[in-house]
């Protein structure tokens, strides 16, 4: 039996399933559709040569590779690959195949320095490390039993701050974009990123198949977005694709206040299982996540590699 490795098909929809069936095989704390699969290679900012493979056997799906150049860093030359392989057809030699081609892809577009998140089990890691790579910082994906948890009590907001969500939004998103654009770059990382295209961000962000607006809660101050909780969905998960707080308004309590109504509509509609993710230095967020309800399920490494 032969792997082959190539590009997916986004107007072949058992491409785009193989896809998603893969990532969520092999990553089941991250939501994957393959509508999702198909918006996320057709709407990338053309400067990220966004690129999906796949590892393919007899005709079968079994391995997935996401690079990107990262072109909204300041700093050029860095790129990332994230590859994963279903765990029941591993040791086929479809991870190396899938890195090489990304690699190869990725030095001819210039990038020089590679980024890769990879779980954190004995069997990825000496993967990463045989071929190059070094451990670089690590998060956590926590998991919270929305269906049979106990949330928090829902708390009024206090005077002057109003909790609305991005559904309220979908006339004008550009104070969502700003509140997004400011926040992201706060955030730490390998890669420092800045959002300065507001029509990128709509045809990336703004109109993602995953992104419920009706679950997003907004916490506005003075007619101003100050504080948001990003709810991805897709069937019966809930995901926060990201909470966070614009500068001015931090200390509140506003990002927090945000996520525990998200929680709540998203319980009250049906959704039985929330996952998020943490820094694992990020002790604060943990402890905070851990109010919520949320446990530790699993642990992924950033690694690093100088190409050429």
């Amino acid at each position: 039996m032969t792997v082959i490795v190539r590009d997916l098909r986004p107007d072949v929809r058992a491409d785009a399933e193989g896809f998603s069936r893969t990532r969520r095989l092999a990553l089941p704390y991250m939501l994957s559709t393959s509508e999702s699969v198909v918006h996320t290679l057709t709407r990338a900012h053309p400067d990220a040569h966004f690129g999906q493979l796949v590892a393919e056997e007899d005709g079968e799906i079994i391995g997935t590779a996401q690079i990107s150049v990262a072109h909204d860093s300041p700093e050029p030359g860095q790129g990332s690959a994230n590859i994963y392989v279903r765990p029941d057809r591993t040791h086929r030699g479809a991870g190396s195949l899938l890195l090489r081609t990304a690699e190869e892809r990725l030095a001819g577009l210039g990038v020089r320095k590679l980024f890769a998140w990879v779980l954190d089990e004995p069997d990825n890691l000496a993967f990463a490390e045989r071929h190059g790579f070094r451990a670089s910082r690590s998060a956590y994906f926590l998991r919270l039993d929305l269906a049979g948890g106990t949330l928090p009590p829902r708390e009024d907001p206090p005077a002057g701050v109003e909790l609305r969500t991005a559904a309220d939004f979908a006339d004008d998103p550009r104070p969502m974009f700003e509140l997004d654009a400011e926040t992201v770059s706060d955030e730490p990382g390998d890669i420092d990123s800045e959002f300065t295209d507001y029509e990128a961000w709509l045809e990336e962000n703004w109109k993602h198949p995953l992104l419920n607006r009706e679950l997003t809660t907004v916490a506005v101050v003075d007619g101003r977005p100050a504080a948001f909780s990003v709810a991805h969905t897709d069937g019966t998960r809930y995901g926060t694709a990201m909470t966070g707080t614009a500068r001015a308004f931090r200390g509140r309590g506003l990002a927090k206040l945000a996520k525990n109504d998200s929680l709540h509509r998203a319980r009250a509609a049906g959704y039985t299982e929330a996952f998020t993710g943490n820094d694992t230095g990020n002790e604060p967020m943990i402890a905070i996540n851990k109010w919520f309800g949320y446990e530790i399920c699993a642990k992924e490494v950033r690694y690093v590699r100088e190409l050429g």
